[in-house]
């Protein structure tokens, strides 16, 4: 499995450029890419969006996690390609949403954690971490399929 400090030394050099030219573009210290590339330094999470937005790679790719560079951002904001032209579906008839239950039932002890904003955001980013990974992208293909199927 490659690691983040070979992916970034793999995508600098494929640019032709230099630790120091990296970093500046990236608006990080003059020496930062070095570190990250000897893995002296970690960079932070906020510092690997900047690397994988700067090479317009996923942050799955950047981290050795995927072989696919393909950033996340064009299919999960449902953005087509130019170079990959959506073929033409006829307009579906529009469907009523069902009604679920809840499952819990109205005034239970649970109502405030799942109510809370802190338990909200991790379902959410759990849910995303699961689609942007390379099972959740073929569980979103099925199911965009079964869809058009119907």
């Amino acid at each position: 499995m490659i690691t983040l400090a070979q992916r970034i030394t793999e995508l600098r050099t494929q640019k032709g450029m230099s630790r120091p030219e990296l970093s500046l573009a990236l608006g990080l210290p003059k020496t930062a890419v070095e570190k990250f590339e000897t893995g002296r330094q970690t960079p932070t999470q906020e510092q690997q969006k900047k690397v994988a937005a700067y090479f317009g790679v996923s942050l799955f790719y950047l981290r050795g996690e995927s072989n696919d560079p393909t950033t996340q951002d064009s299919w999960m904001n449902g953005v087509i390609p130019d170079d990959d032209p959506a073929p033409y579906l006829p307009p579906q008839p529009k469907r009523a949403p069902a009604v679920r239950p809840s499952p819990v039932k109205e005034g239970s002890m649970l109502d405030p954690i799942l109510k809370s904003a802190g338990f909200q955001q991790a379902v959410h980013d759990a849910v995303v971490d699961v689609l942007r990974s390379k099972e959740g992208q073929q569980l979103l293909e099925q199911a965009v399929a079964r869809y058009l199927r119907k």
